[in-house]
């Protein structure tokens, strides 16, 4: 054998291995639509066995890591451009958009007919709708089309404690739609805090975030805004059947700091260094995944205390 044929059944370094395709799925986005998932399938009046709760849970998850890779495949093009997303599996020449734009297209199938299969129809259908809303909706078209993107195209990720909740009742009530309506309007100061100290990435994308096209100053009254139909939205959750003491003692203390954080954003000193202001943006959009995270977490709480007469009211 010779040395170019030995070399040539060497793996290289820039060779797709497991986990580059295991990134296309967006794992970190994906962990959020299990976790709201779950929540939403527990909190449902209904007992499901666990063996289709697991079912359930996974083929929403493999729905949501289809999505990504969908996404990873059209944005192939900003995402070589955008320093936060120039490392990812396409920009970086691991994997071929071909590959991407195939594993999303077989996993998204798979998914919603497995989920329907698991669970119900209408679940299954559910899934192939959010599917659809964000790869098309949003990613093929809002996201580089209007500073709007993160507003519409967020209730992409608003979704799956609705289809966990559906896919244990099979219909729809008020409690998933304050789940829904709860990450649909988190989702706009989450992703703007995040544009404040990634505007240049934007800049260079061309696309036209609220913090491109309408300036930093815009962006941040957006976010003061937001939060207060937020806090008025989740603490008023409290006193649904979703909530109870310590889901509204949860709200209480997350909606003030996270208003007490958007004061600060707002009332950021121009003349400071854009160091020390990143540094209020930065602590503003890691508040946010734990605001998100604990008023889920309580909401579980409460359903699997319910029975014990622990939670709700």
């Amino acid at each position: 054998m010779t040395d170019a044929s030995i070399n040539a059944s060497l793996p290289r370094e820039d060779d797709a291995q497991l986990g580059d395709y295991f990134a296309l799925l967006k794992p970190r986005v994906m962990s959020l639509v299990v976790f709201t998932a779950f929540v939403g399938l527990l909190a449902a009046p209904v007992s499901v066995h666990p063996v289709v709760g697991f079912c359930a849970i996974l083929f929403i998850a493999i729905g949501g890591g289809a999505s990504g890779a969908l996404n990873m495949w059209w944005d192939a093009d900003i995402d070589r451009v955008m320093k936060r997303t120039k490392t990812r599996p396409i920009p970086s020449g691991k994997v071929q958009e071909g590959e991407a734009l195939t594993l999303g297209i077989a996993l998204s199938g798979l998914s919603v007919i497995m989920l329907g299969l698991a669970t119900n129809i209408f679940a299954g259908a559910f899934l192939a709708f959010t599917i659809f809303f964000y790869v098309v909706i949003y990613t093929m078209w809002l996201k580089r089309s209007t500073p709007q993107n993160i507003v519409i195209g967020g209730a992409a990720g608003a979704f799956p404690p609705a289809i966990g909740w559906v896919a244990a009742t099979g219909s729809l009530t008020l409690e998933p739609i304050l789940m829904f309506a709860l990450i649909f309007m988190w989702t706009p100061p989450h992703f703007w805090a995040l544009a404040l100290f990634m505007r240049s990435d934007y800049d260079d994308a061309g696309v036209p975030m609220l913090t491109v096209t309408h300036g930093r100053r815009a962006t941040r009254v957006h976010i003061l805004v937001y939060t207060v139909a937020l806090a008025a939205l989740a603490i008023g959750t409290a006193f649904t059947a979703l909530g109870g003491w310590i889901y509204l003692t949860v709200a209480v203390v997350m909606n003030a700091l996270f208003l007490l954080g958007a004061l600060r954003i707002i009332r950021r000193d121009e003349d400071m260094s854009e160091v020390d202001n990143f540094k209020v943006e930065r602590r503003f959009f890691f508040l946010s995944l734990l605001y998100l995270f604990l008023h889920f977490g309580a909401i579980l709480a409460e359903a699997l205390l319910k029975p014990y007469g622990l939670g709700g009211w």
